[in-house]
């Protein structure tokens, strides 16, 4: 009788991916909704099953072996198999799973969300984020919204809203002793970035005639929630696009101090991954996402 094999944890394969996918064992055990130790046990059992270091740590940093390269990409090929086979079973069971940027996530579809569920209450939405500025898509994803620098013809991409780029402050910024009515008095505030590249303000000063950004004082963010967040609690001019600061001005949190909006041919794009026409769910949320694209 031949002698039966054990095979991996599931558990420990799921932590393997976490660890190796953001280079710690904390974050992972954030992930997983676990400790840290429950992770590093895990990670042990399966080095100890597979009779091999998975793993280089030191003291600033992890590092996958080779047979941990090669430990991994079977641990996503079998997590992958699962999930695709979990869907096609009972995908009616699960949310449709979206992935996006965070701002997009708090600033654009988080206010639409009512709406959404007005008109399908029994439709769930998984809106996972991301804080990188590529959103790449996931394999567990149904659907994911990008940043394209300029329109797309995919067919399974449904192009949202196109960026239009404006400064934004709060509405008590400028005062009668140092006024902010125009873009010579600029110079007085400081300019706060949404990314480390500075190529929103350098765009939008270039087109309408404004100075260098070395003209300028600087406050850099790499979120346009943190960079709007500062703006509307006074700390200078954030440029951003005028969609996502959308709702924030209707309010009077924030307004436009002057200047006209500088369209760049950039677009944000709904995308479908292949799958996702399987999902019950999927031509329901698309009916409504084209409806919010054309607001």
């Amino acid at each position: 009788m031949d002698k039966i094999r054990h095979v991996p944890s599931l558990q420990g394969l799921q932590a393997l991916v976490e660890v190796a996918e953001s280079g710690s064992f904390t974050q992972a055990a954030l992930k997983l909704c676990l400790t840290q130790s429950a992770v590093s046990r895990q990670i042990q059992q399966l080095e100890s099953h597979f009779g091999v270091a998975l793993f280089v740590r030191s003291s600033r940093s992890i590092q996958l072996t080779p047979e941990g390269e090669q430990v991994l990409a079977s641990a996503r090929a079998i997590l992958d198999q699962l999930r695709s086979l979990e869907d096609r079973l009972a995908p009616q069971q699960r949310p449709f799973r979206i992935r996006m940027h965070v701002s997009l996530a708090v600033r654009w579809l988080l206010p639409r969300l009512s709406e959404f569920y007005r008109h399908h209450p029994d439709v769930s939405l998984s809106i996972e984020t991301v804080a990188t500025e590529v959103v790449e898509p996931a394999s567990d994803s149904d659907a994911y919204i990008l940043y394209l620098p300029q329109p797309s013809a995919a067919p399974d991409c449904l192009t949202l809203f196109e960026e239009a780029l404006v400064p934004v402050c709060a509405p008590g910024l400028g005062s009668a002793e140092r006024p902010l009515a125009s873009l010579d008095d600029l110079s007085g505030f400081a300019l706060l970035h949404r990314s480390s590249d500075q190529n929103d303000w350098r765009h939008w000063l270039n087109a309408h005639g404004g100075k260098s950004l070395a003209d300028y004082r600087h406050i850099p963010f790499n979120l346009d929630e943190l960079a709007l967040d500062a703006a509307a609690r006074g700390l200078g001019v954030a440029m951003t696009d005028l969609t996502l600061a959308g709702e924030s001005i209707e309010r009077g949190v924030l307004v436009v101090p002057f200047g006209e909006p500088l369209k760049t041919r950039g677009i944000y794009s709904l995308c479908l991954q292949p799958s996702a026409a399987a999902h019950p769910a999927c031509a329901a949320v698309m009916q409504w996402f084209t409806g919010q694209a054309s607001h």
